[in-house]
């Protein structure tokens, strides 16, 4: 199971604590329950709070998360039937030791840089008959949102290669469009993914009309129905995992 592609009705969805507000309302009026990320003090500020950063869901029932704030997680799913598997790196500040569990997943396969994926979700992932593609982007979810089965966009070229190279769809999302404070831009897969069957959600409003309409087309195109969550432009907070 691809945990990125919503077959089931979810139940939560784990999104930045500094998320604008009305995502959070958009979240409740599909009666999916947010869950504020905690700060992970020891990566850097603008992407402490980006779920993707700590944790990494094997499927739609456990999820893999970083020593660091393993204990956070672990509390907050107690009772909610989503195991909490803690991982084996512990995160640290600088590159490429803050990469560990942020992988990209599109149909049965697992996109990274495999020279720093955390060991412990390596074997969950085997576990479940993922098959590892290695590249050089640490940041490959952040970087990727599934569409379907066949079909991702990604703000990264070189994961836009290799999907392409998969025989599946793939649309480049020029990461211009997405603010990321601290950062000259963020990426595409911090700022949209699919919220349930029907709907697919954006973090806030594309400004640049040709890219708006490539990715509307694109996503429209799979049968996915668009949701604006707040009136903001398009901002990363890190993949929304949607349990």
């Amino acid at each position: 199971m691809n945990p990125f592609l919503i077959s089931w009705k979810p139940k939560f969805a784990v999104i930045d604590f500094r998320a604008d507000e009305k995502i959070f309302d958009t979240l409740k009026k599909f009666d999916i329950i947010p869950i504020k990320t905690i700060k992970c003090d020891d990566i850097l500020e603008p992407v402490c709070g980006h779920p993707d950063m700590v944790l990494h869901p094997i499927d739609n029932t456990a999820v893999v998360v970083a020593p660091n704030v393993f204990d956070y997680y672990d509390d907050v799913f107690k009772n909610s039937g989503i195991k909490v598997i803690k991982g084996g790196k512990t995160l640290s500040r600088n590159y490429p030791n803050d990469i560990a569990y942020n992988v990209a997943r599109i149909r049965n396969y697992a996109i990274h840089n495999l020279k720093y994926t955390d060991e412990v979700l390596k074997y969950y992932l085997q576990k479940s008959d993922i098959s590892f593609i290695h590249i050089n982007q640490g940041y490959a979810k952040c970087s990727t949102a599934c569409i379907n089965y066949d079909r991702a966009i990604t703000s990264d070229i070189t994961i836009y290669n290799t999907i392409r190279n998969l025989g599946l769809e793939c649309l480049y999302f020029n990461p211009k469009n997405v603010y990321l404070k601290g950062f000259e831009y963020g990426f595409a897969g911090g700022c949209m993914g699919i919220l349930n069957r029907e709907n697919f959600l954006l973090t806030g409003k594309i400004y640049d009309e040709a890219e708006r309409e490539n990715l509307y087309s694109f996503v429209t195109g799979a049968g996915l129905k668009i949701i604006e969550g707040s009136d903001n432009v398009l901002t990363d907070y890190g993949t929304i995992i949607v349990i």
